[in-house]
C-alpha cells in the first residue's frame, strides 16, 4: 500500500511540474514583450512579441512535435504581409492586408505551383 501511495505521489508531482511548464512565458525585450506559449506536452507552440498590448512583429507557430507550421507578421495587432503555413508537403503563402486575406498561393514540395 505504501509503495502504491508513493508511486501515485511521484506521478502526480511529475504531472504538476509538466502542467506548470505549459504556462506562457513573458519577458521584456527592449520596448516589446516576448511571449512564448507551450503545448500540453511542454513543446513550444508559439513565439512572438507584443507592443502596447497588441501583437507586433514576427510570430512563429509549431506543432506539438516541434515542427514549424506557420510564420507571419503582425502590425498593431493585425496580420500583415506574407504568411507561410506548412502542412505535410504543401506550403501555403497567404498575403494579408489589414488582417484580411488578399491572396493565397499553394506550393508542393518540389516547388511547383499547386493552384492559385
Amino acid at each position: 500500500m505504501k509503495k502504491t501511495a508513493l508511486i501515485f505521489v511521484f506521478i502526480f508531482s511529475i504531472a504538476i511540474v509538466n502542467a506548470q511548464e505549459t504556462k506562457p512565458v513573458f519577458e521584456k525585450v527592449k520596448n516589446k514583450v516576448k511571449a512564448t506559449y507551450f503545448h500540453d506536452n511542454g513543446a513550444i507552440a508559439q513565439v512572438g512579441y507584443f507592443l502596447d498590448g497588441k501583437l507586433e512583429g514576427e510570430w512563429n507557430m509549431y506543432s506539438p512535435e516541434g515542427k514549424k507550421i506557420a510564420k507571419g507578421n503582425y502590425t498593431q495587432g493585425k496580420k500583415t504581409g506574407k504568411w507561410f503555413f506548412w502542412e505535410n508537403a504543401i506550403l501555403q503563402e497567404v498575403n494579408f492586408e489589414d488582417s484580411k486575406i488578399a491572396n493565397v498561393t499553394k506550393w508542393n514540395s518540389e516547388g511547383t505551383l499547386v493552384f492559385n
